[in-house]
């Protein structure tokens, strides 16, 4: 496996939208109910940028498999080395180890955007992920129980902690 990242350009977005929204009706990723749209991710993606809370584009032999992004945690200056790491893959790159090397990778590249700490937000009830993030070093620094409600279900949420 030898994965390639880029930073996502405006042209990227209906390929990240589209991946982002076929996690939605498996109710283990996502706490949005309905898809998203275009339209409705563009002030996320202007959020990122390339120097401090990047947007990245994932290929595997030149075929994309995924995204992953950086984005700020809570919004105060104190938490500026703290950020939410996020990780979708398309449908047909799930279960097949890419995980572990996307982690690994953001791990390896935190200080060159002066972030210390990375978190994940997890669903309890995601037990592939929870797996992975702990295979690669996250600990759980929070339980946040039955705070989502997706089809009449309570959901509890877990923060997942990694300082680099």
């Amino acid at each position: 496996m030898r994965l390639t990242y880029r930073h996502a350009t405006i042209e990227d977005l209906d390929r990240i939208v589209a991946i982002y929204n076929t996690t939605i009706a498996g109710r283990m990723v996502t706490a949005d109910t309905e898809p998203v749209t275009v339209e409705s991710r563009l002030n996320w993606f202007h959020a990122h940028d390339a120097d401090r809370r990047p947007l990245w584009m994932i290929e595997d032999a030149g075929i994309n498999i995924g995204w992953m992004s950086f984005q700020s945690f809570y919004g105060r200056p104190a938490y500026n080395g703290t950020v939410e790491v996020s990780i979708y893959l398309d449908e047909t790159a799930r279960g097949k180890g890419y995980g572990g090397e996307i982690l690994r990778y953001a791990i390896s590249v935190s200080p060159n955007f002066k972030i210390d700490t990375l978190l994940g937000f997890i669903f309890a009830h995601n037990i592939p992920s929870l797996k992975l993030f702990e295979k690669i070093g996250f600990q759980e620094w929070a339980h946040l129980p039955d705070i989502a409600l997706m089809d009449g279900a309570r959901r509890s949420l877990k923060i997942l902690g990694y300082k680099i």
